[in-house]
């Protein structure tokens, strides 16, 4: 089953954006970082540019956000490389001759409706200024104390 990492390689992108304001942002740049290739990168960042959270001019390695991290939401990344897509997917290929192929799938729908709902309010609430907070505490934890 394969699974997308849309969303986590869009916030990389934001969050490499933010943390080398005076290095290379070229997509090759980006790409090295997500361990991807440069074509995987402008199709995020242009998504992130319909979306309206990045500002870029073509040929020119200066990507920018278009607001500041605190109020770029974890749902906004989401929505711009994933849109309406759902988290969860239901499996359409059962057998619509057996009674559990079908009701199961409809039972199902419900919860998975819930379960989207209540990511979105969750996702909403996370902005890509507390993920990079989180990722300064990670890193302050990490660095070894100097033994002398």
């Amino acid at each position: 089953m394969k699974y997308s990492t849309r969303v986590s390689d869009a916030v990389h992108i934001m969050a490499f954006i933010v943390l080398n304001p005076k290095g290379s942002l070229s997509s090759n740049s980006i790409a090295e970082s997500l361990h991807t290739n440069p074509g995987c990168v402008r199709q995020l960042m242009s998504a992130l540019r319909r979306a309206g959270l990045l500002s870029s001019v073509q040929g020119h390695p200066t990507p920018s956000l278009t607001a500041a991290p605190s109020a770029i939401t974890l749902l906004d990344i989401y929505k711009a490389v994933e849109g309406d897509k759902p988290l969860l997917h239901l499996d359409t290929h059962t057998n619509p001759e057996c009674g559990v192929g079908i009701y199961i799938q409809l039972s199902l729908q419900d919860y998975f409706v819930r379960i989207q709902e209540t990511a979105e309010k969750e996702m909403k609430k996370i902005t890509l200024q507390d993920i990079l907070d989180r990722y300064q505490d990670k890193i302050s934890l990490s660095v070894c104390p100097n033994p002398d």
